[in-house]
């Protein structure tokens, strides 16, 4: 098999295991267990507690002691086991810190994959902004094919989705020490300062003004990142509570609906290098900022008749969305950053993004909800996602301002 078949492999099941179970989550949580909704938000805070410190400090371990693949398959086989125990699980405590414990083996898995990719396409002599990407989209080829499997196999919301999510952690962590070494750098002088021992000296980025503002502007969008994730699958199955809805497609087939988000993705995905050389990085941001504000303003809008088209195109928007903030940025943190600290770099906009960013979104999001748009249990989705579309539209308009960024093309060639 050749290295990029490889790592398409890698790739794929990467995102198959986080498709398994977390966009249907939701349904066995509240048709399931019957789980009150204030606890619920604890759950998805756990993707953003461990991407705190995971990626990073698992970034820096990959820099400087331990091979980056052999890292990557000792948490995907530790996060197998743990997602296999959930079923066992009764009561929502015992579940949330469960569920945490493999999103500490899996969200630093998340850049991992990107560094062991970026570092074996470098080291066969590949352009990795072109060949990276099509490499990637398998990644969201296999979030839909698991998303798929759970809703045809009537798994959305039963215990399931976890064994499939396990089973395949497991294989892919097995299969990840297979792959071709990437030794970690080592590149520690006599002189070398307590920062750079331990491998923090990525920390530093935050001293260079456009690379903090960089980050915290990912932080701010990384709220809005797994709002989607949190509330979609359950706002369409909502539309039950509504009879001339109760009986329509969308309703008994909300995570394939959902999945045209995914199956958008695989299309932005290919786009993103020509996007990239051709507008820069602050361009193609901002396009993704403004996307996440169509993404919510057409759900609010949208329902599973006349105006089915807003939730298509919103799903379909999503794509772009999603995909030019995260593997741009990528890309970005990837060809602006020295070689010897890539791994812990790209283990720094891991923790912003899905850390920082999802706790603020979760906890924020669910206090905001649950105040000010539900009575009893019934969610006033209109307003939920009016409000959401705002927040984005807010970080647009300042990122705007205050990001300085002269495109240069010659910037989008990765150093070795």
């Amino acid at each position: 098999m050749s290295i990029k078949n490889r790592l398409v492999l890698m790739s794929f099941f990467q995102f198959f295991i986080w498709g398994a179970w977390l966009i249907t989550v939701s349904n066995y949580w509240f048709g399931t267990k019957h789980w009150s909704g204030s606890e619920f938000g604890a759950i998805f805070s756990t993707l953003g507690f461990s991407s705190l410190f995971m990626p990073a400090l698992t970034g820096i371990i990959a820099d400087r002691w331990v091979s980056a693949e052999k890292v990557y398959g000792f948490l995907h086989i530790l996060g197998g086991i743990c997602l296999a125990f959930i079923p066992q699980v009764n009561d929502p405590t015992a579940f949330f810190w469960v569920i945490f414990a493999a999103m500490i083996c899996y969200m630093p898995t998340i850049s991992l994959s990107n560094s062991i990719a970026y570092n074996i396409l470098k080291n066969n002599n590949f352009d990795v902004v072109k060949v990276f990407p099509p490499i990637r989209v398998w990644g969201t080829i296999g979030f839909i094919a698991a998303m798929w499997l759970t809703n045809l196999t009537g798994n959305k919301a039963t215990e399931v989705q976890f064994y499939i999510a396990a089973v395949a952690a497991i294989l892919l962590g097995v299969y990840s020490f297979t792959l071709p070494n990437c030794p970690p750098q080592k590149l520690i002088s006599k002189d070398a300062s307590f920062m750079e021992t331990l491998g923090l000296n990525a920390f530093k980025l935050f001293a260079n003004y456009k690379m903090a503002l960089f980050f915290i502007f990912s932080m701010f969008l990384g709220g809005a990142l797994q709002l989607t994730n949190m509330y979609g699958d359950v706002f369409l199955s909502d539309f039950a509570k509504i009879p001339i809805y109760q009986d329509s497609f969308v309703v008994k087939y909300s995570t394939i609906i959902m999945s045209i988000s995914q199956i958008s993705e695989t299309l932005f995905i290919l786009a993103i290098p020509f996007f990239l050389k051709r507008f820069g990085i602050k361009q193609v941001m901002l396009i993704s900022m403004f996307a996440w504000v169509l993404r919510f303003g057409l759900f609010a809008y949208g329902n599973p008749a006349d105006s089915l088209w807003m939730i298509i195109v919103s799903c379909i928007v999503y794509g772009m969305a999603f995909d030019f903030f995260n593997i741009s940025g990528s890309l970005f943190v990837e060809t602006t950053t020295d070689s010897k600290i890539r791994s812990s770099a790209q283990g720094l906009f891991m923790m912003m993004t899905n850390g920082f960013g999802a706790i603020m979104g979760s906890s924020i999001s669910g206090y905001i909800i649950q105040k000010y748009f539900t009575v009893g249990e019934a969610k006033d989705w209109h307003n939920i996602w009016l409000t959401f579309a705002i927040y984005a539209l807010v970080i647009a308009v300042a990122f705007a301002i205050f990001f300085k960024h002269k495109h240069n093309p010659k910037d989008m060639k990765v150093s070795h």
